[in-house]
């Protein structure tokens, strides 16, 4: 799963001496699902101003930032590379202005009074102190050179000959929580496995948090070779029945349990949490149609992308050395995607920056080889019982494509110790939901569907017996 991001920059200026804007200024910039705080530091510098940008939430801070111009009483700003502009209006001790990037508009209001957060409501967030022992650890994979940090939760301290699964996170950096939007799913799995007996090891991605190794230049198949340290570490544990080790994986997991799982017949079971089973370019064509649907995108725009998409992953598959790639993508974007942006009223500038943005994501290591790599023929090889549970309304990976991929793996393969299951109302991050739109992650208290926890812990207690 991609994550959720909003760029974050602004602010300097040449404002007309009437208006003193030295100083801070606050503002909470909301979007769906989430929120930021972002604080501005104004100073003057000889006819004009400089000033840096503070994201809390982001933890950046002292960010320079951009040009502005002040006439009339209105504040226009443009930041052409990463595709923002900003207006607005001094009101009395507020400015009132709107934010823009890529075509998105947000409403953003600058003020002197600092701005606070109300923290979401989480209420499936596990209240220490546990009636567990939790142990903060480090996995080697020496292989790649890297140190990942995790938490093992053990039933009892000194326990022994326990049952275990080991956590793999989806797409995108992520903690050992999995923390998306305030929701900490990995938490409340882990929480809720720990409590029936299973011991649980989740751990940050390499080169995430407190976790050592390079994630921007990884692939799947490298975090792969992470998910197998953290197999190999746990066999180690003497606390740990070692012939009773399972991996539970969201979303990219649910791709790397099977790889892991098919070279390693030690491991004693899979569970695949939206799980893909179809090529990366399939699945992302699905994603691209079934998100726009969510949003109220007309069928014929939907239409006009996919044929833009299709094209694109056709590239991408066809094309291995890089530079090549990037000269193909770049004339492909602007003959199919830049008079699409510029019809929307988009400045050409913002969408060259796009343009550029785009083509440097999707032929970054991990992405090319998602769109590349088919897992169907990995999931033959699996041989250990498997659970593959989707959400009706997961928009980020189909529920029946998938789900029907795997029971036609299983079929081929022999694997009679196969379930496969979709759940009502839940979304890609098993919420229960409206729409299963991205957009209402952050809005949904529940963090994981109480269904889907005894589903997965019953199946897994009976794997372990």
């Amino acid at each position: 799963m991609k994550k959720l991001l909003v760029v974050l920059t602004l602010i300097t200026g040449l404002f007309t001496q009437a208006q003193d804007i030295t100083g801070d200024w606050h503002g909470l910039l909301k979007f769906p699902g989430g929120q930021f705080k972002m604080d501005f530091h104004i100073t003057k510098s000889g006819t004009g101003y400089t000033a840096t940008m503070d994201v809390p939430e982001q933890n950046a801070n002292g960010i320079p930032v951009g040009t502005t111009v002040f006439e009339n009483n209105t504040l226009a700003m443009a930041i052409p590379a990463a595709n923002i502009s900003y207006k607005g209006t001094i009101e009395g001790k507020i400015i009132k202005g709107t934010y823009i990037q890529n075509g998105n508009t947000l409403p953003l209001d600058l003020s002197r009074e600092a701005v606070t957060i109300v923290a979401a409501k989480r209420p499936q967030d596990p209240v220490k102190p546990y009636p567990y022992y939790e142990e903060e650890v480090t996995i080697k994979n020496d292989k790649a050179g890297v140190t990942l940090a995790g938490t093992l939760t053990l039933p009892k301290q000194g326990g022994t000959n326990y049952p275990a699964v080991i956590l793999i996170t989806g797409s995108g950096a992520q903690d050992r929580n999995e923390e998306i939007l305030g929701h900490k799913s990995f938490l409340v799995i882990a929480d809720y496995l720990t409590r029936q007996g299973i011991a649980v090891l989740r751990y940050d991605d390499r080169g995430t948090a407190k976790s050592t190794g390079d994630f921007d230049n990884a692939t799947t198949q490298d975090f792969a070779t992470d998910a197998d340290a953290a197999f190999a570490y746990l066999k180690t544990r003497k606390e740990i029945n070692s012939k009773k080790i399972g991996l539970i994986g969201h979303s990219e997991g649910g791709v790397i349990a099977p790889i892991v799982a098919s070279n390693n017949t030690d491991v004693a079971f899979i569970v695949m949490l939206a799980g893909t089973a179809i090529p990366g370019d399939e699945l992302m064509m699905l994603q691209n149609y079934l998100i726009g649907k969510a949003n109220g995108m007309p069928e014929e725009e939907l239409t006009k992308l996919g044929n833009i998409n299709r094209a694109i992953y056709t590239l991408i598959k066809e094309e291995q050395d890089t530079q090549i790639l990037k000269s193909r993508l770049k004339a492909n974007f602007n003959k199919d995607m830049k008079p699409l942006l510029i019809s929307k009223g988009i400045p050409d500038a913002q969408v060259n920056s796009y343009i550029d943005a785009q083509i440097s994501d999707i032929t970054s290591p991990w992405y090319a080889a998602f769109i590349r790599y088919n897992p169907y023929p990995t999931l033959e090889k699996v041989k250990c019982p498997i659970l593959a549970l989707n959400g009706e309304k997961d928009v980020q990976v189909a529920p029946k494509a998938n789900l029907d991929a795997i029971k036609r793996a299983a079929l081929k393969s022999g694997n009679k110790k196969v379930t496969t299951q979709e759940i009502p109302g839940l979304n890609h991050l098993f919420q229960a939901s409206t729409t299963g739109a991205p957009t209402e992650y952050g809005e949904i208290e529940e963090t994981f569907s109480p269904t889907a926890l005894k589903i997965m812990g019953d199946w897994i207690s009976q794997q372990v017996k």
